[in-house]
């Protein structure tokens, strides 16, 4: 695995060092001990999958609150998402700063998110499939989420979304 800091503290871009032959290829998306030298403590506790049948449908933009911050590598399967996280530690150097990175089934380029992150993506193809590994387990109650549209954060999503589910479009705005 090739791991690229992005402009976020602590967050990085993972591309996948394949191994290529006339069946295909084999690639690792996960060993911890690539991760820990880099720098990255992180143990997956649960797997997820996200199906989204149609293009241009929103998800997010969720994280858990103190003390049950979770940390994901967050991988597109099938199809294409724009991924987006923002950093929400207040002892950051990039707190309140956001990027956006397109993960498709093409490029196989993988997300980590810190823990302290939200996270959010807007799907590009139709029936798009994205993992997710976690480094901690879904607390009920503990959610929380920005919008989408915040202008606080002015994220530039690359489309406009189509579908959004209620609970997406009542977060409450920062600003």
């Amino acid at each position: 695995m090739i791991f690229t800091e992005t402009k976020l503290k602590d967050a990085y871009i993972i591309n996948l060092e394949k191994m290529v032959d006339e069946r295909g290829f084999f690639a690792r998306t996960y060993c911890e001990n690539e991760f820990e030298n880099v720098g990255i403590s992180f143990t997956p506790v649960q797997a997820n999958v996200s199906y989204n049948r149609h293009k241009h449908t929103l998800r997010g933009i969720h994280f858990q609150k103190s003390p049950y911050e979770e940390a994901k590598l967050v991988n597109c399967l099938k199809g294409a998402i724009y991924d987006v996280i923002i950093d929400l530690r207040p002892s950051s150097p990039t707190f309140n700063e956001w990027i956006g990175i397109e993960l498709d089934s093409k490029n196989r380029k993988m997300l980590y998110v810190p823990k302290g992150f939200a996270h959010g993506f807007l799907t590009l193809k139709d029936e798009t499939e994205v993992s997710y590994l976690m480094s901690d387990f879904y607390v009920p109650g503990s959610g929380r989420g920005i919008r989408w549209d915040d202008p606080y954060y002015n994220i530039k999503w690359p489309v406009k979304a189509k579908i959004i589910s209620d609970n997406d479009k009542n977060w409450p705005y920062k600003s």
